[in-house]
């Protein structure tokens, strides 16, 4: 009987010791690892920031921050491992600002692709990037287009949040300025920041500089060039980041957080991606083959 009642012990000391390991890379023991692919389903969250200006009175690291947070919180309701901060991404049209950090294109794309490679080797099959910066998306499909070049053994998924239309209405009334022109470091990104880290949001220097659009580019309708940032928002600030509200913030932050765990989920579960993966490649092999 003693040793029924120790063996049950055990098994519960187990039962939670699993349950209660980290979710961050850098947090995790060696001897966390094999529960944590586990309890994952061998999922990985790589949140992607940048860093680089956003007005006058938010951090530079506000993308970084904001997609941090996000996975942390998602992950507390739906169990995936973190990647550490990751700040590598496209903004080139933030150059000419201190503060900046801009690699160059060939590095960028390939530091991401040995990234998701190491991350691989390590035992995940599921890696799910979530995008703190507006400068990311076009970058980031292509990036996870690319994956079809060669089977590499592991899946990558791009999480595209939409909001959902009850708060999407809630959102509309709590604002206090344009969404058409609120882009960088205005109401919507600095309500957040004041949701999530308010000592580091310095909002009385918000109407220090302009964030309206300067137009500069209106004689080229219906085309699309690198330079359409700087021209519209030369000072890297799109918006009035002085009407923002931690209110706002949590609003849109619970949103984002639902969006991810949604599609976390999703991802966790899939088994159709890998398979068609296999699948797909098989038979690129055997075109190549006939050749």
């Amino acid at each position: 009987m003693r040793f029924f009642v120790l063996l049950v012990l055990v098994f519960l000391n187990l039962n939670l010791f699993a349950q209660n390991i980290p979710a961050r890379w850098d947090e995790l023991t060696a001897s966390d690892w094999p529960l944590a692919l586990e309890k994952s389903n061998k999922t990985i969250i790589l949140p992607i920031g940048i860093l680089e200006k956003h007005g006058p009175h938010a951090p530079m690291g506000s993308d970084l921050i904001r997609v941090r947070e996000l996975a942390k919180m998602a992950a507390e309701k739906e169990y995936a491992v973190i990647f550490p901060d990751y700040f590598y991404g496209q903004v080139n049209e933030a150059k000419h600002i201190q503060g900046t950090f801009s690699l160059p294109v060939d590095i960028t794309l390939d530091l991401l692709q040995a990234t998701c490679d190491e991350i691989a080797r390590n035992g995940f099959e599921k890696i799910f990037i979530i995008n703190g910066h507006g400068g990311n998306p076009q970058l980031l499909r292509y990036f996870v287009q690319t994956q079809m070049e060669k089977d590499r053994g592991y899946a990558v998924f791009f999480h595209e949040p939409e909001m959902g239309s009850s708060v999407r209405d809630q959102v509309s009334k709590m604002r206090k300025s344009d969404p058409a022109t609120d882009q960088h470091g205005g109401e919507n990104e600095t309500s957040i920041l004041l949701h999530l880290r308010p000592e580091l949001v310095k909002l009385e220097r918000a109407t220090a500089e302009s964030g309206e659009n300067l137009g500069r580019l209106g004689e080229l309708p219906n085309v699309y060039t690198a330079i359409w940032w700087y021209a519209n928002y030369p000072l890297h600030y799109a918006g009035e980041g002085n009407v923002a509200t931690p209110e706002l913030g949590k609003v849109i932050t619970n949103e984002n957080v639902r969006s991810i765990v949604e599609s976390l989920r999703a991802v966790k579960q899939d088994t159709t991606t890998m398979y068609l993966q296999k699948r797909y490649f098989e038979e690129v092999e055997k075109v190549s083959g006939a050749r």
